[in-house]
């Protein structure tokens, strides 16, 4: 008989607290808070020293050191340099009305408009909105020195950039794979979690007095979602980043990985919904013979079992063939129930499938993604 001290219960309020791939303030945020200030520092130091006309706007460069400066290296060099495409584009608009009109507010707006318009290019990027800025700068604040403005404008916020990327390719560029292991492992525990806390609500008097997994339906899809989201940000982190180099790990099996508990978290919130419903009259009507809850309880226990041997990075074939001989005698079970309705076994029978289908994918892949080693 289950009980409210089993061990899958008690992990259950630390996995909630973990279950959060992303938080607001994280070690990676820190970082790239100092490496921002110090990058924005260099920048000003540095500024005074381009020559030409840009030594007469140096604050542009901490400006463009703090646009370039995000989370990962790729981010930094993509947003870098649709930043200065965009001033570019500005620049050019603002041109053209100085070569063919004077700045008035009809000018000044047809520039604008049209610089909007340009930042909406999907290839510019969120970073489109500085082409209408720099074209209302180059107008308003160049005046009548607009070339010399607009080159100071674009070569200091280029130098910048080029600060803001140097400091985060040289100081601990993240490489956020810690938290998508864990993800993946959190995913793997809240599976087993569910699964033995339905193997208790089998065997539990009824209806059980544990009914948290009947609506943990949700909790499932945000979980899957924010290990996805992880798997992307550890992806990202890797791209162009000496230290994927020295912590290399093999995301494509990890994405395979999360694509299997995808797939067996639909046929566990099958389970889910069938089981809801012979309890508890959920949804639909639904009827499970007693003779048959212990088996089947067994089974999903079983399962369970797999998934915990997965965590622990044991070969999980022996509980795979544990799990499935516990499915086999539920089934033997339930192929004695000649006395019963068919349609009393019909609940047993799609618990009994979804179980098959579920070992079905641990069995393709029972060792999973290849290890490797993370920040």
């Amino acid at each position: 008989m289950g009980n409210s001290g089993s061990p899958a219960r008690s992990r259950l309020p630390l996995l909630r607290a973990r279950l959060p791939v992303k938080a607001w303030v994280t070690d990676s945020r820190l970082l790239l808070a100092a490496k921002t200030s110090l990058a924005v520092g260099i920048a000003w130091f540095v500024a005074p020293f381009v020559p030409g006309v840009a030594d007469d706007y140096p604050y542009y460069a901490p400006l463009g050191a703090l646009i370039s400066m995000t989370p990962t290296l790729m981010g930094s060099v993509r947003v870098g340099l649709q930043t200065l495409v965009g001033l570019a584009v500005g620049i050019l608009l603002a041109g053209a009305v100085i070569l063919f009109a004077e700045p008035n507010f009809l000018t000044i707006a047809l520039v604008v408009g049209l610089g909007v318009l340009v930042s909406g290019f999907r290839w510019l990027s969120q970073s489109g909105g500085y082409a209408p800025v720099a074209a209302l700068f180059v107008l308003i604040v160049g005046g009548g020195d607009a070339e010399s403005y607009s080159i100071g404008y674009i070569v200091q916020m280029g130098v910048g950039i080029a600060v803001g990327l140097i400091v985060n390719f040289a100081i601990f560029p993240p490489l956020r794979v810690t938290a998508a292991v864990s993800g993946l492992h959190d995913f793997r525990t809240l599976l087993a979690t569910h699964l033995d806390e339905m193997a208790d609500a089998l065997v539990d008097s009824w209806p059980p007095a544990n009914e948290d997994w009947a609506d943990r339906s949700d909790t499932l899809r945000e979980t899957a979602d924010a290990v996805r989201d992880a798997l992307r940000d550890a992806e990202e982190t890797g791209k162009g980043n000496p230290r994927a180099r020295l912590h290399k790990r093999d995301l494509g099996s990890d994405y395979a990985d999360l694509y299997d508990l995808e797939s067996i978290t639909f046929h566990v919130r099958d389970v889910t919904d069938v089981l809801a419903a012979a309890i508890w009259q959920r949804s639909f009507a639904a009827e499970l013979p007693a003779e048959l809850r212990e088996p089947l309880s067994d089974a999903l226990r079983a399962i369970g079992g797999v998934l915990e041997s997965r965590n622990a990075g044991d070969d999980v074939s022996s509980a795979v063939t544990a799990a499935d001989s516990a499915l086999e005698a539920a089934l033997a079970r339930l192929d004695e129930q000649h006395d019963s309705a068919p349609s009393s076994l019909s609940t047993a029978a799609s618990v009994a499938v979804s179980a098959r289908r579920i070992l079905a994918i641990m069995a393709q892949r029972p060792n999973g993604a290849a290890a490797g080693t993370a920040e």
